[in-house]
């Protein structure tokens, strides 16, 4: 080679770096017939180059979707510009097994593609290349690390006792949907609960807990108060809606403690009302209106009712 020009006799050295470099490449022409099928494609796909030549890209691969990769690809030839694709918007673009023992824990191979325009000898677009990169190892390690993250996130905000919220995670979702509340005039309540009538054991606590852990909606959230008090944040509900809410955890309690007749569940009630300034003003107001423990059956779940001032 001389003067940036490739000589006849290096051609043979080209392509022998065209069939081991650790990428796929493939070219392609207007008609999305492959021109050329690199040693990488080869070791992936089972599919020969003298195969793959000449066959149609979607007829070998059907499960390529053919509509979104020709708006990938068109671009390419029309405008002369290059195009990509990321493993995280989708996670393939040729679905090759993924061989690597270190990272054997996917059963596919993560990819990244460059799709580059190649001139011809009157500049014209006839042909495009996909370079396809192996990012396995990049992705594996992407989701490893949101994963850790999620599970420190989860052991600075999940109480390991009851697998509600803890306290000050769960104050401050109530504080945001508290200012979202008074903004919007959406409805959102706080419902204070206590176990049934007699002094709350800390076992106790942890019954309604489990309950609540299959009763609530995914938009709820759930916290300990103290060994006696769990509070309860139920967004976009008005007090109907937390009544039959708590009812329903009533008799789910009532179930699991196979004594139907005598569980009655204490709950103090609270609408998100303008005239909270903060979600201690709100708590309070759930909490004034709890029942006492030895109260009457008949009115053990209790509503705060606006004041008149407000």
């Amino acid at each position: 080679m001389s003067n940036g020009n490739i000589e006849m006799g290096d051609i043979h050295w080209l392509m022998d770096i065209l069939q081991n470099i650790d990428v796929g490449l493939v070219v392609l022409d207007q008609q999305y017939k492959i021109r050329l099928w690199n040693g990488f494609m080869e070791s992936h796909s089972g599919i020969s180059p003298q195969l793959a030549k000449d066959k149609n890209l979607f007829s070998l691969f059907p499960d390529i979707p053919e509509q979104w990769f020709r708006q990938k690809a068109e671009p390419v030839f029309q405008l002369k510009t290059r195009t990509f694709t990321i493993w995280e918007q989708r996670p393939y673009l040729f679905h090759f097994k993924n061989y690597r023992p270190i990272t054997g824990r996917a059963t596919f191979m993560y990819q990244n593609t460059s799709i580059i325009p190649l001139e011809s000898v009157n500049r014209s677009i006839d042909h495009i290349c996909v370079i396809i990169y192996d990012v396995t190892d990049t992705a594996l390690g992407n989701e490893e690390s949101h994963r850790l993250s999620a599970e420190l996130t989860k052991l600075t905000r999940i109480d390991p006792d009851t697998g509600l919220l803890k306290h000050d995670a769960w104050n401050n979702e109530a504080e945001r949907e508290l200012s979202r509340s008074q903004r919007t005039g959406t409805p959102s309540c706080i419902a204070l609960l206590r176990h049934p009538a007699g002094t709350t054991t800390p076992q106790q606590c942890q019954d309604i807990a489990q309950v609540l852990t299959k009763t609530l909606r995914q938009t709820d959230l759930a916290t300990r108060i103290d060994d006696q008090h769990l509070a309860v944040l139920l967004p976009a509900s008005d007090e109907g809606d937390v009544r039959f809410f708590a009812e329903r955890v009533r008799k789910m309690l009532a179930r699991q403690m196979s004594n139907h007749s005598s569980v009655n569940l204490h709950a103090g009630i609270a609408r998100a009302w303008p005239g909270f300034a903060t979600v201690t003003h709100w708590f309070d107001a759930a909490k004034s209106v709890i029942p006492a423990e030895h109260s009457d059956p008949d009115h053990v779940i209790q509503v705060y009712e606006k004041p008149s001032s407000e």
